[in-house]
């Protein structure tokens, strides 16, 4: 069977993770927003570690295409 799974969980991790981390670099220093979660930039930490896991993903799905061919 031809169906992998992890070309599309990469792509959708890794652009919604690229999105957080962008959204967390421009709101680092608003003292209100972070104010419930203790002082940490969850945003900036939550899209990097979705955009590690979506890369790992993706280099995987690669990885995977690349064994496949003769």
């Amino acid at each position: 069977m031809g169906i992998d799974i992890k070309l599309p969980i990469g792509l959708m991790f890794s652009i919604l993770g690229l999105l957080l981390t962008i959204f967390g670099l421009f709101t680092n220093g608003d003292v209100l927003l972070y104010s419930r979660s203790l002082g940490i930039n969850v945003n900036l930490w939550s899209g990097i570690g979705m955009l590690i896991f979506g890369l790992l993903m993706l280099f995987f799905a690669y990885r995977t295409q690349k064994s496949k061919k003769p």
